[in-house]
């Protein structure tokens, strides 16, 4: 008794991504070991495309962060270049999850970037 339906490219009995049709008359399912037959894609179309971003919209994508950087939390703390006050900072989770997060502060003054 099947427990899921809809589209083909899953599998009825455990929900599981069916492999690409290949030269046998049936399709396993590799998790549950469903069978269906082959002939049951006849007609079935499968498109694919490649879309690239255009140069000027990436570009303009790294000027929006740099100016997101610096809204956030200002605390008081000392840059290392311009010795004035007042600096934003952002985590980001650069190693693995048992890691503590590393903390990377901007100047708001010179925008100096440290860590």
């Amino acid at each position: 008794m099947s427990c899921f339906s809809g589209d083909l490219n899953f599998c009825p009995e455990c929900g599981n991504i069916l492999p690409v049709p290949g030269r046998e008359n049936t399709i396993t399912c590799p998790r549950c070991s469903f069978k269906i037959p082959v002939r049951e894609f006849t007609g079935q179309v499968i498109k694919s495309s490649v879309v690239f971003n255009p140069l000027d919209q990436i570009s303009s994508t790294v000027d929006s962060e740099e100016a997101a950087e610096l809204k956030g939390p200002v605390i008081d703390r000392r840059c290392s270049r311009c010795n004035k006050e007042g600096m934003v900072y952002h985590t980001r989770q650069m190693r693995s999850a048992d890691e503590g997060q590393t903390v990377f502060f901007t100047c708001i003054h010179c925008r100096s970037f440290t860590c």
